[in-house]
């Protein structure tokens, strides 16, 4: 081959060398343009769900407080509530014929309580004496060996207790056999 030819064919080749360093530069500059882009990707589908999350939590947050946030002002009322209910408990029919107006306006007074309690969900729970001891709704005061019954019935009721929707508020306060088995 002629000196010519000859450099024409190095530099042919020196061209082609050149162009597949190109051609694995840019392979290469591609696969880290899809490594950034699937990254991108994860880093979205990651910030979308955590997004979702805070407005679940933001809505179950908004619903609880809504629901459950005036027990403490309920809480604080049952006081009161018991006050007017000892009231009525502890009058004789004397008292109560002696000052009729007086006492219907403590019930009438303790209706409303009751209902504006009820409409806000605050539900009473009236155990009944012989009802079974459930330690979910109610809390012993104390235990006493009454004839007649079964450990674990209740045998005395001192207050009502109290739900807020499905919350217990106040458990029902109660005196519970302890009546041993024969």
């Amino acid at each position: 081959m002629s000196e010519m030819k000859k450099d024409e064919l190095a530099e042919d080749q020196a061209l082609m060398g050149d162009e597949m360093f190109e051609t694995d530069d840019a392979q290469a500059e591609i696969e880290a343009l899809r490594a950034e882009r699937d990254d991108m990707r994860d880093r979205f589908m990651r910030a979308l769900a955590d997004a979702e999350n805070i407005r679940k939590r933001g809505e179950r947050d908004r619903r609880e407080a809504e629901q459950y946030g005036g027990s403490k002002l309920a809480r604080d009322l049952l006081p009161v509530y018991d006050n007017l209910k000892r009231a009525l408990d502890h009058a004789t029919d004397e008292q109560k014929e002696g000052a009729k107006a007086l006492f219907d306006g403590v019930e009438l007074t303790m209706k409303e309580l009751t209902s504006v309690l009820g409409k806000h969900g605050v539900q009473q729970v009236v155990p009944a004496i012989g009802d079974r001891f459930d330690p979910q709704m109610h809390q012993a005061m104390f235990e006493a060996p009454v004839p007649g019954t079964k450990a674990g019935d209740i045998i005395q009721v001192m207050t009502d207790g109290f739900m807020l929707h499905d919350r217990l508020l106040r458990p029902a306060q109660v005196g519970v056999s302890s009546m041993p088995k024969s």
